[in-house]
């Protein structure tokens, strides 16, 4: 047993002190759960999907249950949309003062796990946890035996929902290190539409560990655009998984900007059905000693589907990102229409870039391409831009922009690009003064 599988026996220890609360079926998935993260332990980079990334510091750190933690309003009004749903979670746990669910739709229900759990039980059963699946994933084992709150939402049939319902999960600890589990499960009918954004920051304070899973599932024509902007502080170490089960018919686009936390993993995979159309673009931007790691995988299960993937990433500094993008086409999925491309700018001597686009192919009638470059500033251009008066650091921000600008524009909600633009400004800036 290695040094940092035998750090898994806190969580186990922690797990057996806690008490019990929940429906039978939900305590027998948190067990089950818990046995297979004893089993499995924290990964390591023997691993083939954890090679690049070592969590050994998350492991070698002694993390305690986040409790509660005062949070005032005035400190989340920075992350507002105008017009949106707001669910606030402070370490995984519902903050109905902080949040506000007016404006919805009749029939639309958005907010706390827990709450779902008492209330309807059985349609929470059909979904919670049978789409993020634990067996060979330690991290997710690990959220579903701490399962005990986060988001719920239900869009039913034909209901369109105008406007986004933003989730905010808040990370913060008071004194030690903290980590929560957030959980959310979202549903959409037949025919639906909905905006569906996650926005994860943390508070001044110890270090925090959010390990986070999201479970989406669409229904036959459903349409979703989905965001998730992860802003936790630098110190932060944040490890997420979004699992998506579609329908026929669907289209579904995802959005993945990650500029915070000392270590990041983001594992996303969707499984397609007949007919569906999924887009998945990322962003990442990192400097100094952050770590950053993105793993996809798109599933083409049923033929005549259709998916588009574009990741970029910006490293500064003696940072290092990790991409890993993985296509599969069963046999049965003729026609299928799968697009993959990872573009990396390089700012920095001492920065790395780890990438793997993949393809699996196993069906004879599909159009499929993958690619990933590596790069650095053109200094044909930074010197065509010096020639017209513009100082070396400006041309050089001017030209980073210009790269992240790709994935910036294809962001529809305006408060969440102009939330980016801003962000990146401040970023970019700290990279060259």
């Amino acid at each position: 047993m290695t040094a940092v599988t035998e750090q898994a026996n806190p969580y186990v220890e922690a797990f057996a002190a806690a008490a019990a609360a929940g429906p039978a079926w939900l305590d027998d998935l948190r067990g089950t759960a818990i046995r297979r993260f004893a089993e499995l332990g924290f990964p390591t980079t023997h691993e083939e999907e954890w090679r690049f990334t070592n969590v050994a510091p998350i492991a070698r750190t002694q993390f305690a249950p986040a409790g509660p933690v005062p949070v005032t309003a005035a400190e989340l009004d920075r992350l507002a949309y105008p017009g949106a749903c707001r669910l606030v979670f402070i370490n995984g746990r519902f903050a109905p003062k902080l949040s506000s669910r007016g404006g919805l739709p009749a029939g639309v229900e958005a907010g706390s796990l827990a709450e779902a759990l008492r209330a309807n039980p059985d349609a929470v059963r059909a979904h919670l946890g049978r789409h993020a699946e634990f067996a060979n994933h330690a991290f997710v084992a690990l959220n579903t035996a701490f399962l005990a709150d986060g988001a719920c939402v239900r869009v039913p049939k034909g209901t369109v929902v105008e406007e986004p319902i933003h989730l905010v999960f808040v990370a913060a600890g008071a004194g030690a290190p903290a980590v929560s589990h957030p959980r959310s499960l979202v549903t959409i009918g037949p025919n639906a539409q909905a905006t569906l954004a996650e926005t994860y920051v943390g508070l001044e304070g110890a270090a925090t560990f959010t390990n986070a899973v999201t479970e989406i599932v669409t229904g036959e024509n459903a349409v979703v655009d989905h965001y998730k902007l992860q802003l936790e502080r630098v110190e932060a170490f944040h490890v997420a998984t979004m699992q998506l089960a579609q329908g026929r018919n669907v289209n579904f686009a995802s959005h993945s900007i990650s500029l915070g936390g000392a270590l990041a993993r983001n594992d996303v995979n969707a499984v397609l059905s007949e007919g569906c159309e999924c887009t998945l673009n990322g962003l990442y931007v990192v400097t100094g000693r952050q770590h950053v790691d993105n793993h996809t995988a798109i599933d083409h299960a049923k033929p005549h589907a259709v998916s588009h993937e574009l990741y970029k990433g910006i490293l500064d500094g003696q940072a290092a990102a990790v991409f890993n993008g993985k296509i599969f086409v069963r046999k049965d999925a003729q026609k299928t229409d799968a697009k993959q491309t990872n573009k990396n700018l390089v700012l920095s001597e001492d920065a790395v870039i780890n990438t793997k686009p993949e393809l699996q192919i196993w069906a004879d009638d599909v159009r499929c391409t993958h690619g990933a470059t590596i790069g650095q500033l053109d200094a044909e251009a930074i010197f065509y831009l010096r020639s017209r008066g513009i100082g070396k650091e400006d041309a050089r921000d001017m030209l980073t922009q210009a790269f992240a600008r790709d994935i910036v524009d294809r962001i529809r909600i305006a408060a969440v690009r102009e939330r980016l633009e801003r962000a990146l400004f401040e970023r970019l800036h700290e990279y060259g003064h």
